[in-house]
């Protein structure tokens, strides 16, 4: 009922397809396999082997290959820099050549058949013949090629090993996007598409990252963006259940770098999920959970290296409510500026009038908690420059004739989770009593109505301590 108030027409188009395609047919899933789980031979007998292991896992959808070593580079990467020296007119044929190299170490592990590689190689190669100039998707076709390629190599791989198995191109599965390069985003019309492949008999694997638009363009999602392809394909066929396969257990609720061996998180809702991935949280892509989230499919976190444990389960509706809070989560990297003008309450307009100047100068903000005569907003910092950052100061003061303007520089937002916050008196006073004792001075703090999450800013070097805080009180 919430995701229909939420948003009505998607989701009801979305709910009456999965509805629809169920009737009479088996249980289903999609997976979806990270960089890390598909760097080396290794690593892809553990993908066969998982795929093996249960045929309700009939779509895959991957990523493009990952780190082998804490040292070496992603194929992404290096597809970046090829990117940066055809983008100058520059020669990148020794770096098309390393990243054949990738793909070939691995075919040649597997015994693939020669016509698999050849058209990885061929399709890498002609990179440097793609024109440059007025070419506004050059960027997105390269970088996904290290998706599609991959996608082709595991796709042989799968049929090596037995199971039938069939490359598919987003263009052909019916996955339509916006023509935003870089930050594609999925047209509605896509699902039905999509739906036409419920029945497939063969394992579908399907590259992540991007989409085609109207135009036949290749267009990719923002970076990290194999979990939305993920999620969109498990609400384009109605999946029973969306696998990230990923290379950690699950979803710690600390961080394990700053928390020594924290607790598992075995089941958090989407909604509490949505907030730990803003706030630090990056094993699983924040906008990937909308589709699933809509489509009503529960998501679960594996681990490719440890594929029996149950992972960690989101859903629409948590079982377990035994504790207030979920999880922990801190990032660094934001500003406040705060404002304050004696009778602000009573100047009509006055907040409209700083969200337009916000807007005409292209910045977004993440939060603005107000008093009667104040307002702070917080943002990002890597939206402002010192000479951006002078204009917009000196525009607001214009403006709005403030008694008080000031900006502060390296915050951290510090998120406390939990949908049993709500019945949990006096979470906020614990949680304030924590970073008390630790002697962390908080710039600002901020419940929303939903009282799934509190947030406090604070300052970045105060982070970790006030973390390990916060988990020992809630967790130990």
């Amino acid at each position: 009922m919430r995701v229909s108030l939420i948003f009505p027409e998607i989701s009801c188009i979305l709910l009456k397809m999965k509805k629809t395609l169920e009737r009479g047919v088996d249980k289903m899933k999609v997976v979806k396999f990270g960089g890390s789980s598909l760097a080396s031979a290794t690593q892809l007998e553990k993908v066969v082997a998982i795929l093996q292991a249960d045929p309700e896992r009939r779509y895959v959808v991957v990523s493009a290959p990952g780190k082998r070593t804490e040292e070496d580079i992603k194929v992404t990467d290096l597809l970046l820099q090829i990117y940066d020296r055809l983008s100058q007119e520059l020669d990148a044929s020794t770096l098309i050549e390393e990243v054949i190299s990738r793909y070939q170490a691995i075919a040649d592990i597997f015994q693939l058949p020669s016509e698999i590689m050849k058209k990885i190689r061929d399709h890498f190669l002609k990179l440097s013949q793609l024109a440059i100039e007025e070419n506004d998707f050059l960027r997105d076709t390269i970088v996904a090629s290290g998706e599609d390629m991959n996608a082709r190599l595991v796709a042989g791989i799968l049929n090596q090993a037995g199971l039938t198995a069939r490359y598919l191109h987003p263009r052909d599965f019916g996955l339509l996007v916006t023509a935003e390069p870089g930050n594609a985003r999925i047209r509605h019309s896509s699902y039905s598409k999509m739906a036409k492949w419920k029945n497939s008999q063969e394992i579908l694997v399907i590259p992540g990252f991007f989409g085609v638009t109207d135009t036949g363009q290749i267009c990719t999602f923002s970076r990290g963006g194999s979990d939305i392809s993920g999620s969109i394909v498990a609400a384009g066929v109605a999946a029973d259940l969306y696998e990230n396969f990923t290379d950690v257990d699950g979803i710690y609720v600390a961080h394990p770098g700053i928390v020594h061996e924290p607790e598992m998180i075995e089941e958090l809702t989407y909604r509490e999920m949505r907030e730990l991935a803003y706030a630090g949280f990056s094993v699983f892509h924040d906008e990937a959970l909308m589709p699933s989230y809509r489509a009503k499919i529960p998501v679960v976190i594996k681990n490719t290296n440890n594929p029996t444990h149950p992972g960690t389960r989101i859903t629409l509706d948590r079982t377990t409510h035994s504790r207030p809070v979920v999880g922990i989560a801190g990032d660094s990297g934001f500003v406040s500026l705060y404002i304050s003008k004696y009778l602000m309450n009573r100047e009509v307009g006055f907040g409209r009038r700083v969200l337009q100047i916000f807007e005409d100068f292209g910045l977004s903000y993440d939060h603005m908690p107000s008093g009667i005569d104040d307002i702070s907003i917080i943002l990002r910092e890597n939206q402002l420059t010192p000479v951006l950052e002078e204009e917009l100061l000196r525009t607001l003061a214009y403006e709005l004739d403030p008694d008080e303007l000031r900006i502060t520089h390296d915050l951290s937002i510090l998120m406390v989770v939990g949908e049993g916050m709500r019945q949990r008196v006096g979470v906020t006073a614990e949680t304030t009593a924590a970073l008390a004792r630790k002697e962390i001075n908080l710039e600002m703090i901020n419940q929303g109505s939903s009282e799934v999450s509190i947030m406090f800013a604070i300052h970045n070097e105060q982070k970790a301590k006030a973390i390990r805080a916060l988990y020992y009180t809630f967790f130990d």
